[in-house]
């Protein structure tokens, strides 16, 4: 009986096609063209609704002593606040603790989503989103650097880092000129967009294994009926790499924030 059903809704992949980068091809889910809304925006959309409304929720009741959502949230804004601006940027980057503190809640769901069943597909891992905010980045840290410092007194400050030699300004100019206006904003889109994309290939590649071998145990004949035993180590290293993925997801946010205020601060204050 239970073979049976198995039957009628399982398929045995034969032969076996390892995945690949159409796995990150999406199609329309919403209109067509020009307006077409794919499942990569459709779930960074849902981010940020997300994200807003988990804040929105959180505070509109708060109280003394925080339980629940309240209690997650001020937990999120604590560990921005203490870990990341305090650490790098010290008091005076406390303005921008809604910023960040929305940045690394952002980044941390487009992350985790490659882990939820149903979803399984981390929007991170479309180069769109991971260079959109990184562009931003470079925009708030280049615009607060001329806003403290001045135009030319921030490409001073920039180009020619005081304490150097000036002979070897003619090496270090160029490569700060490369490092801080060309480099930054690859280095920060390149790093989390490549780990999310390495991150949902290993997942999928020990799902369809699980799945693969699986089917061999239940339709397979004779002694090829054995390696769908292998199906029980495939799906256990499957949950291993869901909770390995869950530390990258925060991990890469708490990069790509601690980051953005590292240029930021540094823009804001120089090296004397």
């Amino acid at each position: 009986m239970l073979h049976a059903l198995l039957a009628s809704t399982v398929v045995p992949p034969d032969p076996f096609h390892a995945p690949g980068t159409e796995i990150f091809i999406t199609h329309c889910w919403v209109g067509s063209g020009e307006w077409c809304m794919n499942r990569a925006m459709f779930w960074m959309v849902m981010s940020a609704v997300i994200v807003i409304g988990f804040f929105v929720l959180a505070t509109r009741k708060s109280k003394l002593v925080p339980t629940g959502m309240q209690n997650l949230a001020e937990v999120t804004v604590d560990f921005v606040r203490n870990s990341v601006i305090m650490e790098v940027m010290g008091k005076g980057g406390l303005t921008f603790l809604p910023l960040l503190t929305a940045m690394f809640s952002f980044i941390f769901v487009n992350n985790i989503f490659g882990i939820i069943p149903g979803i399984s597909f981390p929007t991170t891992s479309r180069m769109a989103i991971p260079i959109f905010l990184a562009l931003m980045v470079y925009v708030i840290f280049n615009f607060m650097g001329v806003k403290s410092q001045g135009g030319l007194t921030y490409l001073k400050s920039v180009l020619f880092p005081p304490g150097v030699p000036w002979p070897i300004y003619f090496l270090v100019t160029p490569i700060e000129l490369v490092s801080v206006f060309i480099v930054r904003p690859l280095t920060l889109s390149v790093r989390l967009f490549a780990n999310m994309v390495a991150g949902h290939l290993i997942l999928t590649i020990f799902a369809v294994g699980t799945y693969y071998l699986g089917a061999h145990f239940f339709f397979a004949e004779g002694a090829n009926k054995l390696v769908g035993l292998f199906s029980i180590p495939a799906f256990a290293m499957l949950l291993f790499m869901m909770a390995f993925e869950l530390l990258v997801a925060f991990l890469q946010a708490y990069i790509f924030t601690i980051l953005t205020a590292v240029y930021i601060g540094g823009a804001m204050h120089p090296e004397h």
